[in-house]
């Protein structure tokens, strides 16, 4: 089988770095999308390593040290656009270790100096920090240098392609709601802004409020979700996590919220002048769908969606799950 076709569809971080997989493992692929490299969710995303939304814990806890591993790997890529960044997670009460702390190599309790006002406890880690729109043209490029090939257009049904694949890779993200009638499927709304460098900035994720509600801990006053990410082309400031919203459209007091969220964490983006606004969907799901289901006496379908806010941070340990899969198809197990 590994000489047949296989069709990926979706060309966002997900299938294409499955097709990557699996064409370094011998498959011959054609990735099939309604959208491109820039205009995906995935070229939206802040895209720092970081398991948020996306379950069940032990599952994702695999993936993700994968994918940090080959993360770092990247960093030596200039073309990749990977780096190393200090994150900073502050609370306004006392907390154990993240549940996730065995995937980061190096990782430490905050100093209280660290800490905005207000904040009793932390974390520090060194994570992998992704340029989107640098690392997505890198994935294209490392595709097709690979062998496969990408082509422009939307499958809206499965079985009107199955006669042609006898494997079918389906990271279709959001889209897999309709595609394969996942009713499970849900939008989480998350709206950015990218404001001009400041130098010397550290990554800070603020997510009391998930976090506090998730583990039954006593809160205190939150202000939901907050995140800086310096990049090379300004910083992203964020942002909202709101499930069952399909508005893209930017707001424009949630802009003026998430401002004032970030300059409390960091007063010196006060000044920073705002470069743009955007807003996407990232693909909910009570637990990641990965998983084989045969489709026909002659497809098998491959389904690697619902990622939650997790898509880099899962993308690689998910791919290469999608390979172990692929070849256990292939070998009739």
């Amino acid at each position: 089988m590994n000489n047949q076709d296989i069709l990926v569809i979706g060309c966002g971080v997900s299938g294409l770095s499955s097709g990557i997989r699996l064409l370094q493992r011998g498959w011959r692929v054609r990735l099939v999308a309604r959208e491109l490299p820039p205009q995906t969710t995935s070229n939206v995303a802040a895209a720092i390593w970081y398991p948020y939304r996306a379950y069940p814990e032990e599952r994702v806890l695999a993936w993700s040290a994968a994918s940090f591993q080959e993360f770092l790997r990247l960093t030596a890529v200039p073309a990749a656009g990977i780096s190393l960044t200090t994150l900073i997670e502050p609370y306004q009460w006392p907390v154990a270790d993240p549940w996730w702390v065995t995937a980061v190599p190096h990782f430490r309790r905050a100093a209280a100096a660290e800490l905005p006002p207000g904040f009793v406890d932390g974390y520090v880690a060194e994570v992998p920090l992704i340029e989107t729109p640098i690392y997505m043209q890198y994935l294209m490029q490392q595709f097709q240098a690979l062998g496969g090939v990408i082509e422009q257009r939307e499958v809206a049904d499965l079985t009107a392609v199955s006669d042609q694949y006898p494997l079918i890779i389906n990271c279709a993200g959001l889209g897999a709601r309709e595609l394969v009638g996942d009713a499970a499927l849900y939008p989480i709304r998350g709206q950015i802004i990218r404001v001009t460098a400041v130098p010397g900035l550290r990554a800070w994720i603020d997510e009391h409020n998930d976090r506090g509600s998730a583990r039954g801990q006593t809160r205190g006053q939150t202000r939901g979700l907050t995140y800086i990410i310096p990049r090379q082309d300004g910083v992203i400031l964020g942002g909202t996590a709101q499930e069952g919203d399909w508005n893209t459209a930017v707001d424009g007091e949630t802009a003026v919220t998430i401002r004032q969220n970030c300059v409390q964490l960091e007063p010196r983006l006060l000044d920073a002048a705002i470069l743009e606004h955007r807003v996407g969907l990232r693909p909910g799901r009570p637990e990641v769908r990965l998983e084989a289901e045969t489709l026909t006496s002659t497809c098998t379908v491959i389904h690697n969606y619902g990622h939650g806010g997790a898509g880099f941070t899962l993308s690689w340990g998910c791919a290469d799950e999608v390979v172990v899969l692929a070849e256990a198809v292939a070998d009739g197990r």
